[in-house]
């Protein structure tokens, strides 16, 4: 459903019991988990939030373009990728809570990326966005809304 490529590449051993955890988790946490992430020009990442925040990490390839709606509802969109004289970045947070989904810009052959989460990944984690629910959320964010979802 999300899109793209991607591969576990570390999973902490130790855990988070659910006890300590904030109440939004259902269960126990790994103390981190990390992906290679991979966007090709027919992937995108499909607008999703999570519990945690996470980390996105530009490794090499072109550009990503990244949508995240705020819970006030403003929408940023910043680019990850190698220029950062031009204002691209290498690595952005997207805080918990924040709808996010990127693609790779135009022209590019492909982007790899990374994400970290701490607490650690677990599906139940992520919720992915509507369009509808989207467009009513931010109409400002139309066009990338559209480019970002499946319905």
């Amino acid at each position: 459903m999300e899109g793209g490529y991607f591969a576990e590449t570390y999973r902490s051993a130790e855990t988070i019991p659910k006890e300590v955890l904030p109440g939004r988790y259902e269960g126990s946490r790994p103390f981190c988990t990390a992906i290679y992430y991979l966007l090709t020009p027919d992937t995108f990442s499909c607008i999703h939030r999570l519990r945690s925040d996470e980390i996105y990490h530009f490794y090499l390839g072109g550009p990503v373009e990244m949508l995240q709606i705020k819970p006030d509802r403003s929408a940023t969109v910043l680019t990850l990728g190698p220029d950062l004289l031009s204002g691209m970045v290498p690595q952005a947070v997207v805080p918990k809570d924040v709808w996010q989904g990127s693609r790779l810009l135009p022209g590019c052959d492909f982007a790899l990326l990374g994400t970290t989460l701490a607490p650690g990944f677990d599906p139940t984690d992520r919720e992915y966005g509507r369009r509808d629910h989207l467009l009513r959320l931010c109409p400002e964010a139309r066009d990338l809304i559209i480019a970002l979802t499946r319905e």
